[in-house]
């Protein structure tokens, strides 16, 4: 981010090419006033079951964060183009130095039970996220603030269990000025910081949610295009009504989106065909080679930021030495799965950070590339055990389960190892399962930047910081050298000075390989003949305040 507050530098100018979204049945103004309510109705829509209550701070997964982002918005937002926009609660962020900032919040603003958004909305939620007793998982999103490590409780690091209480429960790097106004002194200079603050964890809480965090959880309360007025049904959904005081410019057009849990997609799509359900984000590979002779224009085909991985337990003895996840990865033919079980929709990844952003370097991940005969000997240099099967992880439902199964195929031809499938935990589970490093063996990720820059494929994933519970990083990898290169690119004065600093730690993150990227995803969607304007953002997420109901 420059000083201007107008626009986001380290933006990739590739991303306006790149991931221009497919809209069908449908143009934007259709239904109603521009950025209006059109006549209403109500639409459903396919989710997994969320990881945790619906609460900002704690849903950094697809599934809870589809939800949070209908009844949130945050201090700024994100154009089709991923820069920067001013459309959310944010009149403007600014710096003289890149390390104080002064956010100034537009008036206007309400939560749900019509108290106002203000700057203690934003400061108190923070402070509560970055508390690590309160375990929330965005946690680690905030520790670029001043006074960060004094939230987090001094730990034992034999037993990684908590051994007294945290020195402070506020950040020193915040400060309320005003109703309106509020300062952020981050440890160090970060150039693209406004670029951040639009993810969950640095969204607003009302004062409803600190009387009673559990009760908030399932009927929460926030400030964006639709509301809960009932309580999230573990396994079944919620369903949102549109907030007719939204001070935002994109009101919503329907009256209501039903989310429906669904254990397997494969079922919701089957309801999408029938005409149950209307709209699927992400169907099954299976559906992929009959999908749009089906349905037509109804089928969408959104470039996404998301890569998908395989990721490595470096904590277990097994796959501690880098030369096996090497391995691993050079064994696997990435082409051969995306044409046999996804109709080669998938691109083979090469490198840890996406084509959407600018630092993508072409085959910057050596160990992606397929070469079984030195996958071989770096298996037999590591030691590995080749009469242990290896155990893969994935989630079930999500329509996995074929192409996890091709990969264990490959390493039993390739290296001589044979795999057992572990698949029977739905997502709500999983995740946990990792957060207490209970994988034994390879497990699929999946991750969309939550902010469009390079150091959003980094960061996140692979400095301590952002080790669970704070983070996202359930490999549990940590390079000292990674992190200080990482910390340089956020220090940079230029755009390219930050890239250069990405790429050099990504450099020693595609040799230690604490995962294996796999693929740079296109994402599939059908919706049924009850809505149009259809279309999903650069985080995976459909623009449900966009949606309109036909009839």
């Amino acid at each position: 981010m420059k000083l201007s507050k107008r626009s986001s530098s380290l933006v990739a100018t590739a991303i306006a090419a790149a991931l221009l979204m497919t809209a069908c049945g449908g143009s934007d103004d259709e239904g109603g006033e521009e950025g209006g309510a059109s006549n209403g109705g109500t639409f459903s829509m396919y989710i997994g079951e969320p990881q945790n209550p619906l609460v900002p701070g704690n849903t950094t997964e697809s599934e809870g964060d589809q939800v949070v982002n209908s009844l949130w918005t945050g201090l700024v937002t994100y154009s089709e183009s991923g820069e920067v926009t001013y459309d959310g609660v944010a009149e403007s962020i600014e710096s003289e130095d890149n390390t104080t900032w002064t956010v100034t919040l537009k008036d206007g603003w309400t939560f749900h039970d019509g108290s106002p958004v203000n700057a203690e909305s934003f400061v108190n939620a923070w402070n509560y996220t970055a508390y690590s007793p309160n375990a929330q998982g965005g946690s680690g999103y905030l520790s670029r603030i001043a006074g960060y490590d004094d939230l987090q409780a001094p730990v034992d690091p034999a037993t990684e269990e908590p051994t007294g209480e945290p020195a402070a429960s506020e950040m020193s790097g915040l400060e309320v000025v005003d109703d309106t106004t509020f300062t952020i002194t981050l440890s160090s200079a970060f150039a693209n910081w406004p670029a951040v603050v639009g993810y969950n964890p640095f969204y607003p809480l009302p004062q409803a949610f600190f009387d009673d965090p559990e009760a908030f959880g399932t009927r929460p309360i926030g400030n964006g295009p639709f509301q809960a007025e009932e309580e999230f049904v573990p396994g079944e959904g919620i369903t949102l009504t549109r907030f007719e005081d939204y001070a935002g410019p994109n009101k919503a057009k329907a009256e209501a989106v039903e989310y429906r849990v669904y254990a397997e997609v494969g079922t919701a799509y089957t309801d999408t065909q029938d005409g149950n359900l209307d709209i699927v984000d992400v169907i099954p590979p299976d559906a992929l080679a009959t999908a749009e002779d089906e349905f037509g224009d109804r089928f969408i085909r959104t470039e996404s930021s998301q890569i998908t991985y395989i990721g490595f337990p470096t904590y277990d003895a097994r796959y501690a030495d880098p030369r096996v996840r090497q391995a691993i990865s050079m064994a696997i033919d990435r082409e051969a799965i995306s044409q046999a079980i996804f109709e080669g929709t998938r691109t083979p990844a090469d490198s840890f950070i996406a084509p959407v952003v600018d630092g993508y370097r072409e085959g910057a991940c050596e160990y992606c590339a397929l070469d079984v005969e030195r996958a071989n000997e770096l298996l037999d240099e590591a030691g590995f055990d080749r009469s242990q099967p290896v155990e893969l992880w994935f989630n079930a439902g999500a329509g996995h389960e074929a192409w996890m199964e091709a990969v264990g195929n490959q390493l039993r031809e390739n290296l001589d190892v044979e795999f057992v499938l572990q698949g029977n935990l739905d997502f709500a589970e999983y995740l946990p399962l990792g957060e207490n490093k209970g994988f034994t063996g390879p497990y699929r990720y999946g991750w969309s930047f939550d902010y469009p820059s390079a150091d959003s494929y980094l960061t996140p994933l692979l400095v301590p910081s952002s080790q669970p519970p704070a983070g996202s990083n359930y490999s549990f990898y940590d390079n000292p050298e990674v992190t200080e290169l990482l910390l340089q690119g956020d220090q940079a004065s230029t755009p390219e000075d930050a890239i250069a600093a990405y790429q050099e730690a990504e450099d020693i993150v595609a040799q230690d390989m604490p995962m294996a990227p796999m693929f740079f995803t296109e994402i599939q969607s059908v919706h049924s003949e009850n809505v149009e304007n259809v279309k999903l953002d650069l985080f995976q997420r459909v623009l449900v305040a966009d949606v309109t109901v036909v009839g």
